[in-house]
């Protein structure tokens, strides 16, 4: 990424209302009361100042006296800033109080604003690089940016003690003002240059960083621990984390010293600038020009205002830098869903009547040159039971997917009683699809979420529950559970138990069980069983689908020949289409597998 320049740095500051939308959104109340604090701080540290020169004044006054004054109006003045010091320091520790309530809830909230908005994108864009970048990016705002938030509230605040503070510097001598000006700018310049470095830097290393947190994780997981130990990979995964570690610390290294110089040489410029003024103002005193109290009001004054007009100048800095990693935030938030609702959409057929047609359909995945399915016409009949078959990488996956709306397809289109899939409501056409796929996911849950997964606005319906997993055969090995359904599964937390690959895979067919849908959907969900209990599980699938329509994808024969029709894919295009007994008689692609697995069993 180019160098970022001033004006992209001022229009970055466009995303500050929408940013204090999000927070006001997160807690009016909390917000409300962090500005009113912040106010009143504000005006402390002049009136500090100002009752420390009648402090001054009035003891220089008692002690030059030559005749007994009393002191009286000493001790109230020194009460009062007393009070105001206590003031002061019950203030700060409100805002902070209010600045982490604040944090935390912002963190939640727009932590689950990414959640939702991923939840509307599409499972394609989700296969993207590109989106990955975005979408971490993104993620990587929803923490610290309170701290965006802090700047902009002191900003306001400082901005409105250096007014009165300036008021008295004014009156004194205005060069003053100048000469604080001439100090502090090149300071707020060059700590501008390389914030904008900083910001370029961490674009860039987006990629390279994401894939550093997986090597990270891939060294120390629960889930690949046992290839690493079987693979001996731990010396390659050190050697690639130190590789790309290395490399960010050399490219931070540079610009951390880069930046240590400069901010050294232009803080002496500052120092400089404090001193000559200083020295202004005490040449005034010992001239009898101005009182001691005026000495130490106008050196206070200065040396606050040089600390604030640094704080200021810096934080813009800091605001419009934040500002423009919002942008980063807001950009994950611009990326659409592709697959859209229709505006009024067709009612969703209960039941179905014709089944589903595919004409001419083809799909070609984001940056890819080739097809993963071409050229598909065929029918889905209501109450079919039809089998996909092909070797790997032959479009079966895509396919189901395509007929579930994970994927729009790229050509031609999908009929569901005569009308195209994109006229239902895609929620609807959902509901009505229970589907497995083979790379199902392990929930670190309970035995019933992980079940209630398959219809979680059923999670509490332990009724359902139970059936589903009687369904699956998973109440087997459940009831052997003293916790039964409310064990914890999974390693990651307390109490919880690993199960077997085919117990997992029975606890995932059960929430394609949890649905009373239309159309199943078994997409290799089995592979981790054997041949015996795979085929037990098919025949009891058979028999609870009877009636409804199904597709399978298996790779073994004995499961495919119990559908009513096989469709052979290769290369993601029809191949073949018709019962086991029509395709061995054809001798063709299909014959050619069967015969070779046949081969395996001898």
């Amino acid at each position: 990424m180019a160098n970022i320049k001033f004006k992209d740095r001022f229009s970055a500051l466009g995303n500050l209302p929408r940013f204090f939308k999000l927070v006001w959104q997160t807690s009016p109340s909390i917000t409300i009361a962090n500005a009113i604090l912040r106010i009143f701080k504000s005006a402390t540290p002049v009136a500090i100042l100002y009752v420390g020169k009648l402090i001054i004044d009035q003891v220089v006054y008692i002690s030059q006296s030559k005749q007994s004054i009393s002191a009286d109006n000493l001790w109230k003045l020194i009460a009062i800033e007393f009070g105001l010091a206590i003031l002061s320091d019950v203030l700060n520790r409100a805002i902070t109080l209010m600045d982490s309530l604040l944090g935390d809830l912002f963190s939640n909230h727009t932590s689950v604003k990414i959640i939702e908005h991923a939840a509307t994108l599409d499972l394609d864009q989700f296969e993207n690089s590109a989106f990955y970048d975005k979408m971490e990016r993104a993620r990587q705002q929803t923490v610290g940016r309170t701290v965006l938030l802090s700047q902009a509230l002191s900003q306001v605040q400082d901005l409105i003690t250096m007014g009165f503070l300036a008021a008295g510097l004014l009156v004194f001598n205005p060069w003053l003002i100048i000469i604080l000006l001439v100090a502090i700018i090149p300071a707020f310049l060059g700590e501008t240059y390389f914030n904008d470095q900083s910001y370029s830097l961490s674009r860039r290393q987006t990629p390279e960083r994401r894939e550093l947190d997986y090597i990270r994780f891939l060294g120390a997981s629960d889930e690949t621990a046992k290839e690493v130990k079987i693979f001996n990979l731990s010396n390659f995964i050190v050697t690639r984390f130190r590789e790309l570690s290395n490399k960010f610390y050399n490219a931070n290294r540079v610009l951390i010293i880069r930046r240590s110089v400069w901010g050294s040489v232009f803080s002496m410029l500052g120092s400089l600038g404090y001193y000559l003024a200083y020295v202004y103002i005490i040449y005034k005193a010992v001239n009898g020009k101005i009182t001691i109290g005026d000495l130490t009001f106008l050196a206070g004054s200065f040396r606050q205002l040089r600390t604030l007009l640094e704080g200021i100048l810096n934080r813009f800095t800091g605001i419009s830098q934040g500002a423009m990693y919002l942008s980063d935030f807001f950009d994950f938030f611009k990326i659409k869903s592709q697959i859209i609702t229709s505006v009024k959409p067709r009612v969703f057929p209960h039941p179905i009547k014709q089944g589903f047609t595919f004409e001419n359909v083809g799909y070609k995945y984001i940056n890819s040159e080739n097809w993963a399915n071409r050229y598909l016409n065929f029918t889905l009949n209501v109450g079919e039971k039809l089998a996909l078959v092909g070797e790997n990488g032959a479009g079966k996956t895509t396919l189901v997917k395509l007929l579930a709306r994970l994927y729009e397809p790229t050509e031609g289109r999908i009929m569901l009683d005569g009308h195209d899939l994109r006229e239902y409501d895609i929620n609807d056409l959902r509901m009505q699809i229970g589907i497995i796929f083979q790379d199902y996911l392990r929930y670190q849950m309970t035995i019933a979420q992980n079940i209630a997964a398959g219809n979680i606005i059923e999670q509490e319906n332990r009724k359902l529950i139970k059936n589903a997993a009687e369904q699956s055969l998973a109440n087997i090995f459940i009831q052997d559970f003293q916790k039964n359904y409310d064990q914890q599964l999974g390693r990651r937390f307390n109490e919880g138990v690993e199960l077997s690959g085919g117990q997992w895979q029975k606890i995932a067919l059960a929430r394609a069980y949890m649905r009373d849908a239309q159309l199943m959907i078994l997409d290799e969900p089995t592979a981790a069983l054997d041949a015996r209990a795979e085929y037990e599980v098919f025949q009891r699938f058979v028999e609870l689908t009877k009636g409804r329509t199904s597709v399978l994808i298996s790779h073994r024969f004995s499961t495919v020949r119990m559908a009513d029709r096989i469709l052979v894919l290769d290369k993601g295009e029809l191949l073949e289409m018709g019962s086991h007994e029509e395709l061995l008689q054809k001798n063709g692609k299909y014959a050619e597998l069967f015969q070779l697995q046949a081969k395996g069993y001898h």
